[in-house]
């Protein structure tokens, strides 16, 4: 990060997300759960809502009833920061069955054309309208093959129906094909490593009744950690509780930012204590920011953080 202000320490406000209890967590945190085959992800996540005894959660990126793997399921107030994560790639784990005998070299050379800018049309039973897409299939390796049947690992843009790419490299190759099996190995930055089962879910909630949040706080990951690719600019403990309300961020209240921050980014303003406070448009280049004596930094797009944690320190109209 570029600094401003060099040895500025935290006040006594706020509380670092590691330090949260239980209780805290429950009112803004991540879930990765590790989706089961059968259920829909709606279902998975009003688990998790049942399980914890909580008013509100809510998914990121819908997986097929019979799909399994990485689910992110937001709970409380990080509902509402669950949109950071749509611009933001996915990977999978997959079979496919190809319909007649195709040899691996074809299979190879199909998955070289299917590399790069594809086009999609939704199928039918997609919750979008059936119009033709262009998505972006960043890597699309044949694992092994056996007969008919190949394992694969895409690693595409958000919002690709992998389902559909089966279909459509089948009649590439002149065969047909379906896909039998997915499984999600990571959303966003969460990975398989980052997910747990409702089962284990559902045991640590108990270990929590009994007494014990040891299990239960390893698993409620804090609400930062939804914006670990955003670009980050750190304030000053007397300007978050302005922004609390709304208020557009001045270069006055910037400590530090990342490097390469453009005009029109969205980033993540953070307290010096590693709390998540807002997401905003910047208004400045990095250096800007930091070279600047006066102007506006960034224009709030969405807050999350509560009021009242940290102190009103401006005065307002009388």
């Amino acid at each position: 990060m570029l600094t401003r202000y060099e040895g500025l320490r935290p006040g006594p406000y706020g509380k670092r997300p590691e330090e949260r209890n239980v209780e805290e967590l429950l009112k803004s945190s991540v879930v990765v759960v590790d989706k089961p085959s059968g259920p829909t992800s709606h279902q998975v996540s009003a688990w998790v809502k049942l399980i914890l005894g909580v008013n509100n959660t809510g998914h990121s990126g819908t997986l097929d009833p019979h799909v399994t793997g990485v689910l992110p399921v937001a709970v409380g107030r990080a509902t509402k920061a669950l949109e950071v994560l749509l611009p933001y790639g996915k990977e999978y784990v997959g079979v496919v069955r190809f319909h007649s005998h195709v040899g691996r070299k074809d299979v190879e050379e199909i998955f070289k054309e299917f590399t790069g800018k594809i086009y999609q049309m939704p199928p039918v039973r997609a919750a979008v309208k059936r119009a033709l897409r262009t998505k972006n299939v960043y890597r699309l390796e044949l694992v092994e093959m056996k007969g008919n049947y190949a394992l694969f690992r895409a690693d595409v843009e958000s919002g690709t129906y992998i389902r559909t790419l089966c279909h459509d490299i089948g009649e590439a190759l002149g065969v047909g094909a379906n896909m039998l099996e997915l499984r999600r190995t990571r959303s966003a930055h969460f990975t398989e490593r980052d997910a747990v089962t409702l089962h284990e879910l559902k045991d640590a909630w108990e270990f929590y009744k009994e007494g014990d949040e040891t299990h239960l706080k390893k698993l409620l990951l804090p609400i930062e950690r939804l914006f670990d690719k955003i670009p980050k600019i750190v304030v000053k403990d007397s300007a978050v509780g302005a922004l609390c309300h709304g208020a557009e961020l001045s270069v006055k209240g910037v400590v530090s930012v990342d490097e390469g921050i453009k005009k029109g980014d969205v980033v993540a303003v953070f307290t010096l204590k590693g709390e998540v406070v807002e997401s905003a448009t910047a208004e400045m280049t990095s250096m800007e920011m930091l070279k600047k004596n006066e102007g506006i930094a960034a224009r709030p797009k969405r807050v999350y953080m509560e009021r009242g944690i940290y102190p009103k320190v401006w005065k307002g109209r009388e």
